[in-house]
């Protein structure tokens, strides 16, 4: 793959003892691998922190003095040369899982298209929860030795960066990414020019840079056309992640799906299998039909070729969150295009025709659906949600029958999983521990784990959040921008020892961040209990564009700021990647309350669970499937109410007898004579027992491999013939 290009990352002056830095900051290994991480952290640990723990930015703004020290640090170079060994064993592996279980597919590519790839905050071109779940399907396809290639976005404004306003408002503020001080790779041709691939848009087309993103064995192509050539419109197309311009989203999702395909023919790819990660990349399918259409295969011949290669996954449980354009949109940007498909206007509009509120719509995931012969929701209750809600395309089935399967989601576990809990596993589980992540006998064994030593963990773990907290306030104080009530609200008066429920995600509506402030009075007795208090840490954004969410942040903001709360509500704002690691690693509970069945799986419950937290959460997505009552708490029931208002009666009065009755009781009482709860140590290992190996990116990827990729590989990703007489157009 890239044959004839020259791959120019930027170098450093760096001492010839520690060059290998270099190569080591270009791969993201480093951020699954947490003595990777301690190279640059032992040489300047204050820069390291304020970087946001970007190798790039700190190694061009380290002191020549401070790489000096290190050269003569005869510990630090035998630790370098240990971690360096560990990279290059794991780069150059050729037995890995995938090898040793498929050794006759081992020429085989798998493509993956996402929208937004969460993979470190030093690389801020995510949004949420999609974002995470495609960067750790990445890192696990690397670990697992799956060779999956991946097209993206580089977004040069990132998402944004949030403050909150002394009234609790959400201010949005962006800032133009240095790609130059970023973990991103620009290529270029044979001749030194910034490789480039070009998309017809209306009236003219359009050029987009690539760059490349190294994880691991996993390369990640990304498009940027923030380039000289493009009129200035133009090269803002992949400025912002999520627009609500349905003209900049079309050209997007154009860039992404047709511009992504030819991506990967410039670089020399040719994948077997096509993942889209949503519909956003829906388009692929049609520059794949037209591929053949100019081979002079008909267009029902090509799509049913292409078909036999398309993987499709659906996230959203809810048809207006689908993306869906108007047709006279589409007459705008496809006019020219479906005479190359062989198609009139009308064909090619039932594509992706459907129903919605604002009428009759292109659907993007219609689309998808419609040609991919695997397709797939995020969980067992999305699977059956997503029966429902699409089997008007296939009206002769039963919705049982409906062809839409589930994958549940997992999480990525060295990436999210403490670097003490990992030291813990390696002592009691051994060394290769990471390599077993699914198998449930090996988590068996944390019954040996000493209670002790596991609680000791857990209140160190939450040390570091108070602490986090602490000095986030602190700045925030000294920067001499903000209302001391704010200072407040940051958390500055967390405690380390008290009960500490964690409630961090998007806020969206149906998310009901304010659930458990539907009875204020009873909400201000749990915390305020001087015998057995209780503190809450909210985080997360609204859409820019989301004035519901928003108001939401608002409300939990302004009681946040309560004084008759005595600061043991906390908000911590800008919440992203970094944010999230000292929440699912510290607090004690994670705290969930979507609308069922509104959350098509969550991710963020499965991190907390790793790491020792106790789930406590709405039936709904993946805890419906990993509750079994005696590793954590439901709220509710599985019943769905007709009446939101009375649902919410329902779900608050749960919540709030489930604290009071089960979790505050269970925390704090039934201490042993050296203050152990052995109870509450007990359902940690329960759930940790339970849930690490079933809800890992581990089994995840194993499944997509068994039950999605290997039918493509066997049935659709032979080499295409030339076509027969009966498949020309």
């Amino acid at each position: 793959m890239e044959q004839n290009l020259r791959v120019l990352p930027n170098h450093f002056s760096l001492p010839r003892r520690l060059s290998r830095l270099s190569e080591l900051a270009y791969n993201l290994w480093w951020t699954w691998n947490p003595e990777a991480q301690m190279l640059f952290s032992f040489i300047d640990k204050l820069l390291w922190d304020r970087l946001s723990h970007n190798p790039i930015a700190f190694l061009r703004q380290v002191e020549r003095s401070r790489l000096n020290a290190v050269t003569g640090d005869r510990n630090y170079l035998d630790f370098y040369d240990r971690v360096l060994h560990n990279f290059d064993t794991y780069m150059k592996a050729e037995n890995t899982w995938y090898d040793r279980t498929y050794p006759n597919h081992t020429d085989k590519q798998i493509a993956y298209f996402s929208f937004e790839f969460g993979l470190h905050e030093s690389l801020p071109v995510y949004a949420g929860g999609l974002g995470i779940l495609s960067g750790d399907h990445l890192k696990e396809a690397s670990d697992l030795g799956i060779p999956l290639v991946a097209v993206g976005f580089v977004y040069i404004l990132g998402y944004f960066s949030q403050r909150i306003t002394e009234d609790g408002w959400q201010e949005t503020r962006t800032q133009v990414l240095k790609l130059d001080e970023m973990p991103v790779i620009p290529l270029y041709d044979e001749e030194g020019r910034p490789l480039v691939v070009h998309v017809e848009l209306p009236k003219r087309t359009v050029a987009a840079r690539l760059w490349k993103v190294q994880v691991g064995r996993v390369s990640l192509y990304l498009m940027d056309t923030n380039v000289s050539t493009n009129n200035p419109t133009d090269q803002q197309l992949t400025s912002r992640l999520y627009t609500s311009d349905l003209d900049v989203r079309i050209s997007q999702e154009i860039l992404l799906g047709i511009g992504g395909v030819r991506t990967l023919r410039k670089l020399d790819y040719k994948p077997n299998v096509w993942h889209m990660n949503e519909g956003h990349s829906a388009f692929l399918v049609l520059e794949r039909i037209r591929e053949l259409v100019e081979k002079g295969y008909s267009f029902e011949a090509a799509g049913n070729i292409v078909k036999k290669s398309n993987v499709f996954t659906t996230h959203t449980p809810v048809p207006a969150g689908n993306d869906a354009f108007p047709f006279w949109l589409l007459d705008k940007y496809f006019s020219s295009y479906w005479p190359e498909l062989k198609l009139d206007r009308d064909e090619f509009i039932k594509l992706g025709s459907a129903q919605s509120e604002w009428g009759e719509q292109f659907s993007m995931p219609v689309l998808a659906l419609k040609l991919s012969e695997q397709r797939n929701g995020v969980s067992e209750l999305h699977g059956q949600v997503s029966r429902k809600m699409w089997q008007f395309l296939w009206p002769d089935l039963n919705e049982q029958e409906v062809p839409i399967g589930h994958i549940t989601n997992g999480v990525h576990t060295g990436t999210w999983i403490a670097r003490r809990m990992r030291l813990l596993f390696d002592r009691y589980f051994g060394p290769d521990w990471l390599q077993h992540i699914d198998d449930p006998e090996m988590w068996a064994q944390i019954e040996e784990i000493p209670d002790a030593e596991l609680w000791a963990i857990r209140r160190h773990l939450k040390r570091k959040l108070v602490t986090f907290a602490n000095e986030r306030a602190r700045r925030s104080w000294m920067s001499n921008s903000v209302h001391p009530v704010q200072v407040i609200a940051g958390g500055v008066l967390l405690e380390p020892y008290s009960l500490t429920i964690g409630f961090a995600r998007r806020f969206a509506t149906y998310k009901r961040a304010n659930l458990i402030m539907r009875d204020i009075d009873r909400l201000l007795r749990i915390i305020n209990n001087p015998s057995m208090p209780v503190q809450i840490i909210f985080a997360g954004k609204a859409h820019p564009a989301d004035e519901p969410g928003k108001l939401l942040i608002q409300e939990v903001y302004r009681m946040v700021k309560d004084s008759h709360c005595g600061g043991r509500l906390a908000f911590i704002e800008d919440y992203d990647m970094n944010v999230a690691r000292y929440l699912v690693q510290g607090v004690d509970v994670w705290m969930n309350t979507p609308r069922r069945p509104l959350e098509a799986s969550g991710t963020s419950g499965e991190k907390a669970a790793v790491n020792g937290v106790l789930n406590f959460s709405i039936l709904d997505g993946w805890w419906r499937e990993g509750f079994n009552g005696r590793n954590g708490w439901a709220i509710g029931d599985e019943i769905e109410r007709a009446d939101p208002n009375e649902q919410d009666e329902f779900d608050a009065a749960s919540l709030y007898d489930t604290l009071e009755k089960e979790i505050i009781p269970l925390y704090y009482a039934n201490r042993s004579a050296d203050n152990l709860p052995n109870e509450w140590v007990g359902m940690i290992k329960e759930s940790i027992r339970t849930l690490a190996p079933q809800f890992s990116t581990r089994r995840m990827l194993k499944e997509y491999m068994s039950q999605m990729y290997l039918p493509e590989m066997e049935s659709g990703g032979k080499e295409i013939p030339e076509p027969l007489e009966s498949e020309k157009a």
